[in-house]
C-alpha cells in the first residue's frame, strides 16, 4: 500500500515555482543532495519521471505538470488543516488593493489559499492602477496594498517582494519602419512600466507615439493582440500567443512592493506574510 509524504509535494510544489535546487533548497532548509533524493523519492513511489533536469535548467516533464495541479492542491490543504487545529481561528476583515496585472496573474491561487488557510477572514478584493492604489490606502480606504515601483525610487514604507524583469512583446510578424515612431501599448502616467517603455526607446533615440493607452491590463493585451503596437509587461506575464522582441533597447526591472501599516490589524498582517511566504517560494 503506497501513500504519498506531503513533505515531498512541498519540495516538489517549491521546484516547480523556483525552477532551481540549490533555491529549493534555501527555502525548505534542506540541501541540494537532499532535494535531489526528496525527488527522485516522489518518482520511485509514482513510478514517473516528474522532473527533466540539465546542467542548467529545471523543468517539469509532462507527468510532473499534471501532478502539479494535484500536488498544489494537497500542500494548501495540509496548510488549512494545520492552522484551523495548531491555533485559534482568525478573524476579522481585510480591504485589500492590487493592480490588474498582478490581480489576474498571481492573486486568484493566493487568495485560493489564504481563505481555505484562515475561512473566517472577510477579504475585500479592488484593483486600481499603482498611484491611486498609494493615496487609498495613505487616506485609510485599504488596509494592505501590492504596488510597482521603481526599485531606485520606492514608496514610503514599502516592503519589496521581487524583482520584475520586464520584456517588450508584440502579436507575432509585428513590424515598424524606421522612419515612422514606433507605436506603444501604455498604462496612463504615472506608471513605472509606462516609464520604462518611454526612456528605453528615448535612450534608443527612437520616436515613439502611445498609439494605444488604457488603465486596463487586459485591454492592453487585447490591443497588442490585434496588431496596434508593443507593449511592455513582466516576464512571468507573457500570454503563450504574444512574442518576446529579444532586439528592442533594453529595460530597467522594476518591483512589486507590499505597503501596509505600522501595526497592521492580525488580519492583514496574517495576508501580508501570506503573500510573501507565496512570493518567496
Amino acid at each position: 500500500m503506497y501513500d504519498v509524504d506531503t513533505a515531498l509535494l512541498r519540495t516538489f510544489v517549491t521546484l516547480a515555482e523556483t525552477g532551481s535546487f540549490s533555491r529549493t533548497g534555501e527555502l525548505v532548509g534542506r540541501s541540494q543532495s537532499a532535494i535531489s533524493a526528496q525527488i527522485r523519492k516522489l518518482e520511485d513511489t509514482f513510478d514517473r519521471s516528474l522532473v527533466a533536469r540539465d546542467t542548467r535548467n529545471v523543468a517539469l516533464t509532462a507527468e510532473g505538470e499534471r501532478l502539479l495541479v494535484h500536488a498544489r492542491a494537497m500542500v494548501a490543504e495540509a496548510d488549512a488543516m494545520l492552522a484551523r487545529f495548531r491555533g485559534s481561528e482568525l478573524t476579522g476583515s481585510v480591504r485589500f488593493g492590487s493592480p490588474e496585472d498582478f490581480a489576474t496573474h498571481y492573486l486568484p491561487g493566493v487568495l485560493a489559499q489564504f481563505a481555505k488557510v484562515h475561512p473566517a477572514v472577510e477579504l475585500h478584493v479592488t484593483c486600481l492602477l499603482t498611484l491611486p492604489l498609494v493615496d487609498a490606502f495613505a487616506a485609510g480606504e485599504f488596509d494592505l496594498v501590492v504596488v510597482k515601483q521603481d526599485p531606485a525610487r520606492p514608496f514610503p514604507g514599502a516592503r519589496p517582494l521581487w524583482r520584475e524583469r520586464l520584456v517588450w512583446v508584440a502579436a507575432p510578424g509585428f513590424s515598424t519602419a524606421p522612419d515612422r515612431p514606433v507605436p506603444l501599448v501604455l498604462s496612463p502616467a504615472p506608471c513605472v512600466y509606462r516609464s520604462r517603455a518611454t526612456r528605453a526607446m528615448e535612450a534608443a533615440r527612437r520616436g515613439w507615439v502611445g498609439i494605444y493607452v488604457s488603465p486596463s491590463f487586459a485591454g492592453s493585451v487585447a490591443a497588442v493582440r490585434a496588431g496596434l503596437g508593443a507593449m511592455v509587461m513582466p516576464e512571468t506575464m507573457v500570454p503563450s500567443d504574444l512574442t518576446v522582441l529579444t532586439d528592442w533597447p533594453a529595460l530597467d526591472a522594476a518591483e512589486m512592493a507590499l505597503i501596509a501599516p505600522a501595526r497592521p490589524a492580525p488580519a492583514a498582517a496574517a495576508l501580508a506574510e501570506f503573500i510573501s511566504e507565496r512570493v518567496r517560494r
